[in-house]
């Protein structure tokens, strides 16, 4: 073209010859890239028949020769052996390869928070089970009958703590509250057995129950305990479960036409070239998962804060918030409270007169109800050895150990997943020559774009509406956003009651079930009790006596078992 105006005089060539030049030499290149690309040798369709019928396909979609270019509109951009039939199939293969991906992608997360979630709750639920019944089994073999008449006291107290852990709308505190002030109502009718204790009287005593201490600061101390332990384990629990959902929702991708075009055109118009055995670069697959992946990619800033919150309340259970060591000693923990109020009955009863006023006399005295002098010949005392331990290791700190793990390697999974999928060596190649770019064999050029919505506004192979982010998704961070509010508070110790969805069938088939009547036999049973002079004397003695025990045997003194049996 040089040579083509070398003969030219300077002062003859006018504009318009010069851009007619100008012209010729564009159209004169754009000739040379046309007859380079048709110089390339022919594809071979048979080749691509092969290939095309391996997956699965009819070797009559496949033409016999190659089609223009435009037809199909993907993968035909110039002369190929594929038409619209064969595209629209790649098409629905790629959707269901790209859905399978993200499944199998997904699966381990989604695995680890249902099966975390299962073993964890189990355990909690295990767990109150066997204090209840080894706490039940023990006042049995203790207390016979009388217990067994009496044993709603408990059954409501661990039916309540079920209720709550399960998400019932319990308030912890006042049930609590009132749980002490029932065994208060009931110890003070068997210290004063000699009187007729009214409602109206009862009522009285309990707006005297924090000024009096009747059962020392062990209310306090286990209720601070046991509170934070149930705020801790409820909200680990629900975190688990709210984890496991987003996981299940978010995997569940909604592919945009864009996306399918993308991922068809990666994963099949190289069959279309004859390339079949040409694997995607991976900086191609990248971007083109990026940009199918937007959405999901923005979860992760508020799904690794989800994942820190939770790592956060893994350390309060396994430390000062361990429901596990909080639960395996209650039984004692109550009984030591009882033998407060026992150790100071006379003066505990001088204040309450005082306050609420002298109440009635019953009119029946111990000997006209055929009561013994005592009740220690009525219970068999009960070996140490037997009362219930916690296991070598606990199995929470094991739990939550696990858990731990699991979250920290999925803490910035959303944003992982084009590199956890294009790393695989069946989806994508190494980088280098030998891999498909999307136009032919060859080096991927373009920039990998950063993860995220407002990135993909330039995204060289799936096009990407970044002012339409995706609704489910942005429910999904709402979700772990309140989530992570309340970890944070249970962290602190704090409660944030959640909605009881069933309230009714969180607490069926729990509690003893006797309602009224068992409140009536009680009284009968509670009222039999020894005359005065010789409660004091017994009173002394037993006191004597427990003041040079463990505690564990303090339990079982006459009066703790009289005490623990009264509701």
């Amino acid at each position: 073209m040089i040579r083509m105006g070398s003969g030219i005089k300077r002062h003859e060539i006018s504009p318009e010859r010069v851009m007619l030049a100008a012209f010729a030499g564009v159209c004169l290149l754009s000739a040379v890239r046309v007859s380079s690309a048709v110089e390339l040798p022919a594809v071979n369709c048979s080749l691509v028949k092969d290939a095309y019928t391996s997956l699965g396909f009819s070797p009559v979609d496949v033409p016999n020769g190659e089609t223009p270019g435009g037809h199909p509109r993907v993968c035909g951009p110039e002369k190929t052996c594929c038409n619209t039939v064969m595209e629209e199939n790649f098409n629905q293969r790629s959707t269901r390869d790209f859905e399978k991906l993200i499944d199998d992608t997904s699966e381990e997360l989604r695995n680890t928070f249902m099966t975390r979630h299962k073993r964890f709750d189990d355990f909690i639920l295990e767990l109150l089970e066997s204090t209840e019944q080894s706490l039940n089994a023990m006042f049995i073999r203790t207390y016979g009958k009388p217990y067994m008449q009496n044993a709603e006291v408990f059954q409501s107290l661990f039916a309540d703590l079920k209720r709550y852990y399960t998400g019932g709308n319990v308030n912890l505190e006042e049930m609590l509250n009132d749980f002490w002030t029932h065994l208060l109502e009931r110890m003070f009718q068997l210290l004063n057995s000699q009187y007729v204790i009214t409602e109206d009287y009862l009522e009285c005593i309990s707006k005297y129950t924090e000024q009096l201490k009747p059962f020392g600061d062990v209310p306090k101390k286990l209720k601070s305990q046991v509170m934070r332990a149930f705020v801790a384990a409820r909200t680990f629990v629900q975190g688990l479960v709210v984890g496991r959902e987003v996981a299940n929702r978010v995997s569940k991708v909604t592919m945009s036409p864009a996306c399918i075009e993308g991922f068809t055109k990666m994963l099949y118009c190289s069959y279309c070239n004859g390339m079949s055995t040409l694997k995607p670069c991976k900086n191609y697959c990248l971007n083109v998962l990026k940009g199918c992946l937007a959405n999901q990619a923005d979860l992760d800033p508020e799904w690794s804060k989800y994942t820190d919150a939770m790592l956060l309340l893994t350390e309060r259970l396994e430390g000062p918030f361990n429901i596990e060591s909080v639960m395996e000693p209650i039984d004692v923990k109550i009984s030591e409270a009882i033998m407060n109020m026992q150790e100071n009955s006379m003066q505990l009863s001088y204040q309450v007169f005082q306050g609420c006023g002298q109440p009635k006399p019953s009119g029946m005295s111990r000997t006209a109800r055929g009561v013994p002098d005592t009740f220690s010949g009525r219970f068999s005392p009960y070996n140490p050895e037997e009362l219930p331990t916690a296991p070598a290791g606990s199995r929470l700190d094991r739990l939550v150990g696990d858990i731990k793990e699991k979250l920290r390697q999925f803490r910035k999974f959303w944003s992982w997943i084009p590199e956890g999928i294009c790393q695989e060596e069946n989806v994508a190649a190494i980088d280098g020559d030998d891999c498909w770019n999307g136009v032919s064999k060859g080096r991927y050029v373009p920039e990998v774009l950063k993860d995220g919505l407002t990135h993909q506004v330039n995204n060289p192979e799936v096009g990407v509406d970044i002012t339409r982010p995706d609704t489910l998704i942005r429910h999904q961070i709402a979700a772990l956003r309140a989530m992570t509010n309340k970890l944070k508070n249970a962290y602190d110790g704090n409660d944030i009651y959640f909605q009881d969805s069933d309230d009714d069938s969180s607490t069926s088939g729990s509690g003893s079930g006797c309602g009224e009547m068992c409140v009536t036999e009680s009284d009968s049973f509670i009222t039999q009790a020894p005359r005065e002079e010789a409660e004091k004397r017994d009173e002394a003695s037993s006191a004597s006596s427990i003041r040079s025990a463990s505690l564990l045997l303090l339990v079982l003194s006459p009066l703790v078992v009289s005490a623990l049996v009264l509701r």
